[in-house]
Formats: structure tokens, C-alpha cells, sequence
């Protein structure tokens, strides 16, 4: 059985490293380091530079602020967000149903300012362009949607939805009865790499993710354009784990890739493995009495660092690994976890 370990320390025998050598080293290392640096900085300048048109409308606040003798207008502003399936009825009681305006005061006490989530989406939709020359900024559309957490953003190529009441904050009051892994990501700092998850699914071509490796392939490539989409969010952010999760994950990499490789589940079909390692779970299940200690879907964060290993050993354009096979990033990838 495997022992995965929570924390554990590198050592260094510096009297078995020859001195000249080790400096050579450091000094090759902040060459290095440096010039990526430099050409980070110069790319992120030119990105900074892309023009995007970027109002987002607060369409939560207009329904909220308007009377039944508003709807024809709405109507016609906005024909997407009122369905022919329901009569005028429908949104003029809407319009005025308690719950609607608490929802609507909830939104408002986190959202008054918009100006930071804002400029986020802003910088998320310039690094979209610049990968991607022909890309054209849709309408942003703020929205409630009676905290419906499972879609808490809707993307077109001209429309985004985004429902303000998913993202009032982990401990708000209208999220007490859902689980923790859950409410960790009713966060404002949530909507961009939502957003970009959105954008990727849209963008990634993989339609037979049959084993536990295609599944683990894919959201890592999921997340290595989050790398590039949205590098002003941290990678804690990126995935959604908690900081400590993050830092979990990467402490017993080298373990959780051992057990994968050891217990032959990178050629699995078995379906069960997305509950216990890829999909949204309180945690991870190793079937270990530490399980609970670890975060869930740690396939996913596996995945990340092998496109991340492969994109690092293998310049590709983000269009061809998008469509590659899993299987052809795996062999390529050169992935050696962290230990």
C-alpha cells in the first residue's frame, strides 16, 4: 500500500556537490529566470496594449429598479432573457417578489463597485485576443439566477451571462445549507476563471475521454489556458482549491502520481474514478485513511502538470494541443512530479 505523506523536506548534502559546479548552476538558473522574466513582462505589455471594448451591463440592477410598465422596454432591449414560453405574468410578478429583492440587495452589497471584477474580465478577454487574433468581445450581462450555482456563467460567441448571486461570498447566508467544497467558489474571485473554464470547454477538442488519463488530459488542458488567460489569478484560483489544498496538492505530488501509476488506473475505463479523483467532490478518494485530508479532483490538478510538462518539452500552438490526443501529450510530456 502507498503511503501518501502530507509534508516532508528536501535536503541538501552540500559537501557532495561541488562548489564550482553548484554556482554554475545558480548562475545558469537566474540567466534563465531572468529572461523568461523579461519575455513575460514584454508579452504581458503588449497585451495590456490589445484594444477591448468592455461595458458590462448590470441587468441585475435594471430588472431590479424597474416596474411592470418597464417590461416592453426590457423585452426589447434584452428578448434572450425573457423566454415567449412565459406570459408577461411571470416577470411582472417576478418584479416584485420579495425574494427577487433580496437577492438583488445581496448582489448590490458585493457588487456596488463593479470596477475590479471589471477590469478582470477586461484583461481576461485581451489575453483571449491576443491568442486568438479573430476573437470579437460579446456583450457582458449581469444577471440573478435564484443562486443557481451549477451555471453560474453562460457563454456565446456574442453573449455572457454572468449570475451575480453565485458569487456573494463562501460564508454568505443564502449558501448555509451547501456543502463547503461548494460554497469555497461562491466567490467574486471566481468569475474570471470561470469564465475562462467556459472558454476552454468551447475551445478544446476531445470527444473519446473514455479512460481515467483522456479525463485527466483534458482538464489539464483546461487549465494550462487558464496559465495563459488569466496569469494575474493565482493557481489556487485557477483550479478552485483553497490555498491549503493547493499547497497539499503539491506537496504529495509525487504520491498521488505514484498511486495512479502504481494501482494501473491511467488505462481505466471504470467510471467511478471521475467521482473519486476529476469531478467536484469534498475530497479525493484514495480509499486511505488520509482521504479526507486531501481536496477533490486531484485527476485534474495531475492532468495541469503533465500538459504543463508536455507544452514546456514541446512547443505547440495552443490550437494544436487543444485538438491533440491525451495519449500523444502523455508520451511527449516528460512529466516527472515534484517530489
Amino acid at each position: 500500500m502507498i503511503e501518501i505523506k502530507l509534508n516532508y523536506s528536501l535536503k541538501i548534502k552540500c559537501n557532495s556537490f561541488p562548489v564550482s559546479l553548484f554556482i554554475k548552476t545558480v548562475v545558469v538558473f537566474l540567466f534563465v529566470a531572468v529572461f523568461s522574466c523579461k519575455n513575460s513582462s514584454k508579452v504581458e505589455k503588449e497585451i495590456s496594449a490589445i484594444n477591448i471594448e468592455l461595458t458590462v451591463e448590470r441587468f441585475d440592477q435594471l430588472f431590479a429598479s424597474s416596474s411592470p410598465s418597464d417590461l416592453a422596454a426590457l423585452k426589447a432591449s434584452y428578448p434572450f432573457l425573457f423566454s415567449k414560453k412565459f406570459p408577461d405574468s411571470v416577470w411582472t410578478r417576478r418584479m416584485e417578489d420579495p425574494i427577487q429583492a433580496l437577492l438583488a440587495t445581496a448582489a448590490d452589497s458585493v457588487f456596488g463597485d463593479f470596477k475590479t471584477t471589471e477590469a478582470e474580465i477586461k484583461s481576461f478577454y485581451q489575453h483571449l485576443k491576443y491568442y486568438n487574433k479573430s476573437f470579437k468581445t460579446p456583450r457582458v450581462i449581469t444577471v440573478l439566477s435564484e443562486v443557481d450555482y451549477r451555471n453560474k456563467v453562460a457563454v456565446t460567441d456574442t453573449i455572457v451571462l454572468i449570475a451575480l448571486d453565485t458569487y456573494l461570498g463562501k460564508d454568505h447566508e443564502f449558501y448555509t445549507s451547501f456543502y463547503e467544497y461548494i460554497k469555497q467558489n461562491l466567490n467574486s474571485t471566481q468569475i474570471t476563471p470561470d469564465l475562462a473554464t467556459s472558454y476552454a470547454e468551447q475551445l478544446i477538442y476531445q470527444p473519446n475521454r473514455t479512460t481515467f488519463l483522456d479525463e485527466m488530459i483534458y482538464f489539464g488542458k483546461q487549465l494550462y489556458l487558464k496559465d495563459l488567460w488569466i496569469p494575474f489569478k493565482k493557481d489556487h484560483e485557477k483550479i478552485g482549491y483553497s490555498i491549503s489544498e493547493y499547497e497539499w496538492s503539491e506537496a504529495n505530488e509525487f504520491y498521488i502520481w505514484q498511486y495512479f501509476v502504481e494501482k494501473e488506473l491511467l488505462y481505466q475505463t471504470d467510471r467511478k474514478l471521475l467521482g473519486r479523483f476529476i469531478i467536484a467532490a469534498p475530497f479525493s478518494r484514495f480509499n486511505l485513511e488520509l482521504d479526507r485530508e486531501s481536496p477533490g479532483r486531484l485527476g485534474q490538478y495531475i492532468g495541469w502538470q503533465i500538459v504543463k510538462s508536455y507544452m514546456k518539452n514541446n512547443p505547440t500552438s495552443i490550437l494544436e494541443m487543444t485538438q491533440m490526443n491525451p495519449q500523444d501529450i502523455f508520451n511527449k510530456a516528460k512529466f516527472k512530479p515534484k517530489k
